[in-house]
């Protein structure tokens, strides 16, 4: 069974860039999976925030575009997620996974997860 453990989280203030990590172990699919961040806010449900394809093409939510930047290195089975231009309403725990089939309803990725959750990575922007 695939593990996930993402780190890199931390508190900074608005207007400051942070970058996460995720590395992946325990299976040999991750060169063929599209691997997404999601994140958890309080009192929200868990939402995508960028995914990334096999051919590295990636995909944003309109709430990050241009802000942040999700990246992998297949070789070492991790993926990115730099994070500039902070802002309070990105205060979240922040997880990786691999996804299936995204789709866009109604302005929102649904991208249902491939494996277990990791334990996430929690960011908090200060105003």
């Amino acid at each position: 069974q695939v593990q996930l453990v993402e780190s890199g989280g931390g508190l900074v203030q608005a207007g400051g860039s942070l970058t996460l990590s995720c590395a992946a172990s325990g299976g040999n699919t991750f060169s063929g999976d599209v691997m997404a961040w999601y994140r958890e806010a309080p009192g929200n449900q868990r939402e995508v925030v960028a995914f990334i394809s096999v051919g590295t093409t990636t995909i944003y939510a309109d709430s990050v575009k241009g802000r942040f930047t999700i990246s992998r290195n297949n070789a070492k089975n991790t993926v990115y997620l730099q994070m500039d231009s902070l802002k309070p309403e990105d205060t979240a725990v922040y997880y990786c996974n691999a996804i299936k089939d995204p789709r866009k309803v109604g302005g929102v990725w649904n991208a249902p997860p491939l494996y277990n959750w990791g334990q996430g990575t929690l960011v908090t922007v200060s105003s």
